[in-house]
């Protein structure tokens, strides 16, 4: 007898650092019995926080989740240029930035916010005449991005701490470096720590990096932590060692009513649309949405054109 199919839905992680988006989905999948696993949207090695894990049928969720609005938690280092735009990159080029003022980092900071042009770190994932391009990079190109259009809703900054990078004949053993000691050998940079509000596809990297050229002293990131995808907070979020105890897997219905508007329908409509037919828009948006069965049930995604609202994703056999 065949045991029952593992239950589909998301499981909210809290991404340790030093493990990568694929690292996750490859334990997940261990934990929760079954190679279908997706992640919507990748985290750095680095980086930490909320990524979004899909379980059976919720990965079919993943593509519409990924789309959604991101919030986090980040340090830039204003006098130091890596090649990656981040700390785990090489130095290109320090330069004093102990002389940077509140008021400048703050006009800074306003020119990258709302909608603007970014140029993605060379070293993303994005494919360059069929490969990524940190791949390219790796292999020692030169790779030129273009600018894409990127929404920053909200870029606050919520400390400053004047800090040294150290000389190459005096290595600080934290690469991030840290506040400033009396005697202590090196260029005086600066902390910036920030929140950001983002729409999908900003790479906070790029904000690091133009940050610190309007600022004429360069700039990367040293710490970066995902608080917010979506709907779904840090505060609801797993470690690896606790899903490990307790794999908690959020069921289909709550994960899409909590992340789109919901349309209740009736059971004829129920039926229609369990057979991938269509329904009249009822004037909830052009995103995603959520249909539901007279008993709660998840039917579908679906979205709103012509006067029609077309499947997406139906979830019921």
């Amino acid at each position: 007898m065949k045991p029952p199919p593992p239950e589909s839905g998301l499981i909210i992680v809290d991404k340790p650092a030093g493990w990568t988006s694929h690292d996750v989905v490859g334990k997940l999948r261990r934990l929760a019995g079954t190679r279908r696993v997706g992640h919507a949207g990748t985290l750095d090695p680095m980086a930490t926080g909320v990524l979004v894990i899909g379980v059976e049928k919720a990965t079919r969720l993943l593509g519409h989740l990924a789309l959604t609005e991101k919030v986090y938690e980040a340090t830039i280092r204003l006098g130091v240029t890596t090649n990656t735009d981040d700390a785990e990159g090489e130095v290109r080029a320090v330069t004093p930035a102990g002389h940077v003022t509140r008021d400048a980092v703050a006009e800074g900071v306003a020119a990258l916010t709302g909608k603007i042009m970014q140029i993605p770190p060379q070293v993303s994932a994005i494919k360059v005449d069929g490969k990524r391009a940190y791949k390219r990079v790796r292999e020692g190109e030169d790779v030129e991005l273009s600018a894409r259009p990127v929404t920053v809703y909200a870029f606050d900054v919520t400390g400053l701490r004047p800090a040294v990078h150290p000389d190459p004949e005096h290595p600080d053993p934290e690469h991030a470096g840290g506040a400033v000691q009396e005697g202590e050998a090196g260029t005086p940079v600066l902390d910036v720590d920030v929140t950001v509000r983002c729409s999908s596809g900003t790479y906070i990297r790029s904000l690091a990096r133009d940050l610190g050229e309007r600022l004429g002293v360069g700039g990367h990131l040293t710490y970066l932590r995902r608080t917010r995808v979506g709907p779904y907070e840090i505060g609801s979020a797993r470690t690896i060692e606790e899903l490990s105890n307790k794999c908690e897997i959020l069921p289909m219905a709550e994960a899409v009513a909590a992340a789109f508007p919901r349309r209740d329908v009736t059971a004829e409509q129920a039926r229609l649309v369990a057979h991938g037919g269509r329904l009249p828009a009822a004037g909830l948006g052009n995103g995603p949405i959520g249909v539901f069965a007279p008993d709660g049930t998840l039917l579908a995604l679906v979205e709103e054109r012509g006067g029609q609202a077309r499947s997406l994703a139906v979830f019921v056999p």
